[in-house]
């Protein structure tokens, strides 16, 4: 299954126009994120507020990440707070991030109140786009020193996060859930075991394997299949061998 690494502003000296700044709503959008990414089976590692960018892209680089996903706000920095939109940025010889990009800018238009005001932007000079080792993507949802966009992000946090997490799964060729009730459920095969694959389908790679009778934590289930986790491994395995 994919993992991103995801790394919401540490910036809280980036205030808010009405209030709030923006490592704090990069974050709720980030908490957000969470329970859609898990019912999607999308693995991450998230950085933590006392994070910096550099120690953000430092613990990125670290891992084995499919995808470097950055959380940020903009402001023009003339203090005039006349600018708006959402621009997504990614490493111009990066195919997988411009390919990341434009799906995240196509699918903002349809939640940002201004579609022709999103437009995704190459850039060498963005640390998390440009030193990570993962295909980096950095996205300014909206100028937090423009009123309206402060406020249509400070009153939009799901539908941004489930908007985020829909392009993933578009990016990734995988079903999109939204969250459900985790619960466990135990295995039944009559003996042999459940295998745990990258994608629903019976010709998805196998990358675990579950033995009759062991308990499973379920995310979510999409028809025949359930995103589960075993034993460190999170993927789908057919809902008919789950006993709930």
């Amino acid at each position: 299954m994919p993992i991103i690494y995801l790394s919401p502003s540490t910036q809280e000296f980036n205030p808010y126009n009405g209030g709030g700044n923006e490592e704090y709503y990069m974050n709720l959008i980030a908490n957000a994120m969470e329970p859609y990414l898990a019912a999607s089976g999308i693995n991450y590692v998230r950085n933590t507020p006392e994070m910096t960018a550099a120690s953000s892209i430092a613990a990125s680089n670290m891992g084995n990440y499919d995808l470097h996903l950055a959380l940020h706000s903009n402001a023009t920095g003339t203090g005039d707070g006349s600018r708006r939109g959402s621009e997504v940025y990614y490493y111009p010889t990066s195919v997988k991030g411009k390919r990341f990009a434009d799906i995240t800018a196509k699918n903002l238009q349809l939640i940002y109140p201004l579609p022709n005001s999103v437009r995704t932007i190459p850039t060498t000079t963005l640390g998390e786009v440009r030193r990570v080792r993962a295909p980096g993507v950095l996205i300014e949802l909206a100028y937090h020193d423009n009123a309206e966009d402060a406020d249509w992000i400070r009153n939009n946090i799901e539908a941004i996060a489930a908007n985020l997490v829909y392009s993933l799964t578009e990016y990734f060729g995988i079903p999109f859930n939204t969250p459900q009730n985790i619960f466990t459920a135990s295995v039944a095969t009559q003996g042999s075991n459940l295998n745990i694959r990258n994608s629903p389908s019976m010709t998805g790679q196998i990358i675990g394997r579950i033995p009759n009778g062991a308990e499973v934590t379920v995310y979510s289930i999409n028809g025949d299949w359930a995103v589960v986790t075993y034993n460190g491994v999170t993927g789908y395995v057919s809902r008919r061998y789950l006993q709930y």
